[in-house]
């Protein structure tokens, strides 16, 4: 986090600005959001509603490190009125997709697709996007696909991680936001099946890569398939080792 992004997330939740060395400010800021109500996974989006914002999406992503396949960012937009009755039983217990089960995943995945009263938005941005434009554009440009598919449009973004500068909207920028918020835990699941999904579809149409099993990211199996069968249409060409590397003059 650079010490722009701490001042914003003082800002916007209104804590003390502290004049310390960036490592300390780093520390001191994501000990105030784990503080704020670890057990609350709506403290933030509590703190927009009573502002009189009512559309506050959450936005994530998944796939930004694999060697292959797309990046997938989505949008969620909950339900102001949950600000009294708090979140259903049958989502209590989500959280960052990373620590779900598989069948966690996409039981969450399940109710959160077809509840009439969550906004949703998903997008993929494939490996040739990603080459052409760079992994971190390519995330970015996801994430504003996924905020242009709400209706109406959210009038505040909580985003998992560093600030996104070409965000189309305002936004609080939350470190493990996903651990932190309901909306950002909800676009995370969202994103990360949706993701895995399409990996096992590849597994059918490119096989000898595992792509069912580790999802393209770099694992032993998946460099040792790219070593024997090269690379194939959903590799990313700009991560190593498909990407050619620089010749040493000297």
């Amino acid at each position: 986090m650079t010490r722009p992004e701490a001042a914003a997330l003082h800002s916007n939740t209104g804590e003390t600005k502290f004049c310390l060395p960036l490592a300390k400010e780093i520390a001191i800021v994501a000990l105030m959001a784990k503080r704020a109500n670890p057990c609350d996974r709506l403290h933030h989006e509590r703190q927009l509603w009573a502002q009189g914002l009512t559309l506050i999406a959450g936005v994530d992503e998944a796939g930004r490190g694999p060697l292959a396949g797309p990046v997938v960012a989505a949008a969620v937009i909950l339900p102001a009125h949950w600000r009294e009755s708090g979140i259903p039983s049958e989502l209590r217990e989500l959280n960052d997709s990373k620590q779900l089960t598989e069948a966690q995943r996409e039981e969450f995945f399940a109710v959160l697709a077809v509840h009439t009263e969550i906004q949703r938005g998903i997008a993929i941005v494939d490996s040739l996007t990603i080459d052409r434009v760079n992994i971190l554009q390519a995330t970015h440009r996801a994430m504003n696909e996924a905020l242009a598919q709400l209706q109406p449009q959210p009038q505040h973004a909580l985003v998992d991680g560093r600030p996104v500068n070409t965000l189309r909207v305002a936004q609080t920028a939350l470190v493990k936001g996903d651990s932190l918020s309901y909306s950002i835990a909800a676009a995370s699941v969202l994103a990360k099946v949706t993701r895995d999904r399409l990996m096992l579809d590849y597994e059918r149409e490119f096989p000898g890569y595992g792509f069912g099993e580790h999802k393209g990211y770099g694992t032993p199996q998946h460099l040792a398939a790219i070593a024997s069968l090269g690379p194939c249409a959903i590799h990313r060409r700009s991560f190593a080792p498909m990407k050619p590397r620089e010749l040493e003059l000297f």
